[in-house]
């Protein structure tokens, strides 16, 4: 009997961490990293969780880059559940499971980041080609209005190898690699600063959202109705985009 409530206890601790979201991004990381080792490395090379000086002192983290003679592959993971709306243009997208709904900031919006801090990197090579990818797990519904791709994780390998034309040398790849084997951040601290940086960057937009305030420049956010409903934009459009289909 002690067994089985001990075998309990440790069943119970096991599914609450697989439950904390770092853990399931680590989880859906690791997963996609599996997939891309399919790829030829001779023809593939593959940089998993690179962490790289950004703009503004600030610096960049990619799940995953691959670097092929047909572009680089800069690639964003999203291990999530649920049935996941949004659009090319709304800084958020909404996750419903349920009646129970959870922001997430655009993660085309974020890949776009990550393509500006590598070209800004590797400025000195010509002729390369950006190929940005969001990867969601199964577990996701995707019901999205994009014209990035956005697929599944099964899709990823397939997607990868249906593009055919040559744009970058063997010696420019191997440049690439040794490049952003020297430019990226190994140090705990520096990635320790990275994530608070992030999680503070993150408070300071919920906090304004709160406020009725645009996190993007600091108008006021007013209801709109658009072609799909209500929603909530700022008071700045059009030069200002932002868009928030609800409060959740």
């Amino acid at each position: 009997m002690a067994f089985t409530y001990t075998l309990l206890i440790i069943l119970l601790i096991i599914a609450f961490i697989l439950k904390h979201p770092s853990v399931k991004g680590f989880v859906g990381e690791k997963t996609v990293q599996l997939l891309l080792k399919k790829l030829d490395p001779n023809e593939y090379y593959l940089v998993n969780d690179l962490l790289i000086p950004g703009t503004k002192g600030k610096t960049t983290q990619i799940d995953h880059v691959v670097i092929s003679a047909y572009g680089i592959f800069v690639i964003e993971t999203k291990n999530y559940k649920g049935w996941i709306t949004g659009t090319e243009n709304s800084q958020y997208w909404t996750q419903t499971i349920y009646k129970k709904k959870a922001r997430l900031f655009n993660p085309i919006w974020q890949n776009k980041g990550h393509v500006e801090a590598l070209k800004a990197l590797l400025s000195e090579f010509e002729n390369i080609r950006y190929i940005p990818i969001v990867v969601f797990s199964g577990r996701a519904t995707l019901k999205v209005s994009v014209s990035s791709t956005v697929i599944y994780t099964s899709q990823l390998v397939k997607n990868i190898l249906s593009y055919k034309d040559p744009v970058l040398s063997k010696a420019d790849r191997e440049a690439i690699v040794r490049k952003l084997a020297v430019y990226n951040l190994q140090d705990k601290d520096a990635r320790t600063k990275h994530a608070k940086t992030l999680q503070k960057e993150n408070e300071i937009r919920n906090q304004r959202i709160k406020n009725n305030l645009c996190p993007s420049c600091g108008g006021e956010l007013v209801e709109r109705n658009g072609k799909y409903g209500k929603f909530i934009g700022c008071s700045n459009y059009p030069s200002c985009k932002f868009t928030l289909k609800n409060r959740a």
